[in-house]
């Protein structure tokens, strides 16, 4: 039974892909690159709605006392971070053993407004622990999210707010593209509009002049009744 529905779902699905090959091969040339570009200016549209989208950054660091730990972060209840955690024994005056220490510091993009935060630690003997909380992001700013995770403990705590945005060239460098692709797109919708603009009424004309070479056949047909 579910041989036959999988059978008839990959049959379907190749008679799609068939009758669009069809189509496509149908279309004149000038019809198919402009479909062409069309696509390519939604998909650049899409991409500046993307990286639009997130205009300020959470800094997370973490401070955590395992050898081996998972952590994961989630923005709104959508998981933003997932990554490992190891630690090491740091000695004490070189010497004596003392205790496991790790670090970890991640940049994650985020939409200006308010969130709320969560974190879980799952340790490798299975235990987790998780804390939440909100804060506000304003507009290319970062803000830094400090986590303290211990076998005993999770807390988490806000640090401070960089009103600059990120410092390095990725914020700069997301602003121009964002700005690149708009121009893009709009050029290349504005050419599509002229080029309508242009053909359709040679179409009209064209569809026009095709009607009245049947007309004859139906008067003439008439005239024979």
């Amino acid at each position: 039974m579910l041989q036959n529905e999988k059978s008839m779902e990959i049959g379907s699905a190749s008679r799609i892909r068939k009758q669009s090959r069809d189509w496509l091969a149908r279309l004149p040339a000038k019809a198919q690159i402009v479909l062409g570009l069309f696509l390519f200016a939604a998909v650049l549209m899409a991409v500046h709605t993307a990286l639009a989208g997130k205009d300020a950054s959470l800094h997370l660091t973490l401070q955590h006392g395992f050898r081996s730990a998972d952590v994961s972060l989630w923005i709104d209840g959508d998981l933003a971070y997932s990554g490992k955690l190891k630690g090491s024994t740091k000695r004490k005056f070189g010497l004596l053993p003392g205790a496991v220490q790790g670090s970890l510091s991640e940049i994650l993009p985020v939409s200006a407004g308010t969130h709320q935060i969560r974190v879980l630690i799952q340790s490798e003997d299975g235990s987790t622990q998780q804390d939440s909380l909100t804060g506000d992001f304003a507009r290319n700013t970062e803000r830094e999210l400090s986590v303290s995770a211990r076998p005993n403990g999770l807390s988490l705590a806000w640090q401070s707010t960089n009103a600059s945005g990120p410092s390095s060239g990725s914020g700069w460098l997301a602003r121009y593209a964002g700005a690149l692709l708009v121009t893009l797109g709009g050029s290349i919708m504005s050419a599509l509009t002229g080029f309508a603009l242009r053909e359709l009424p040679s179409h009209i004309r064209g569809r026009q002049n095709e009607s009245p070479t049947e007309e004859p056949k139906v008067h003439s047909t008439a005239a024979g009744q």
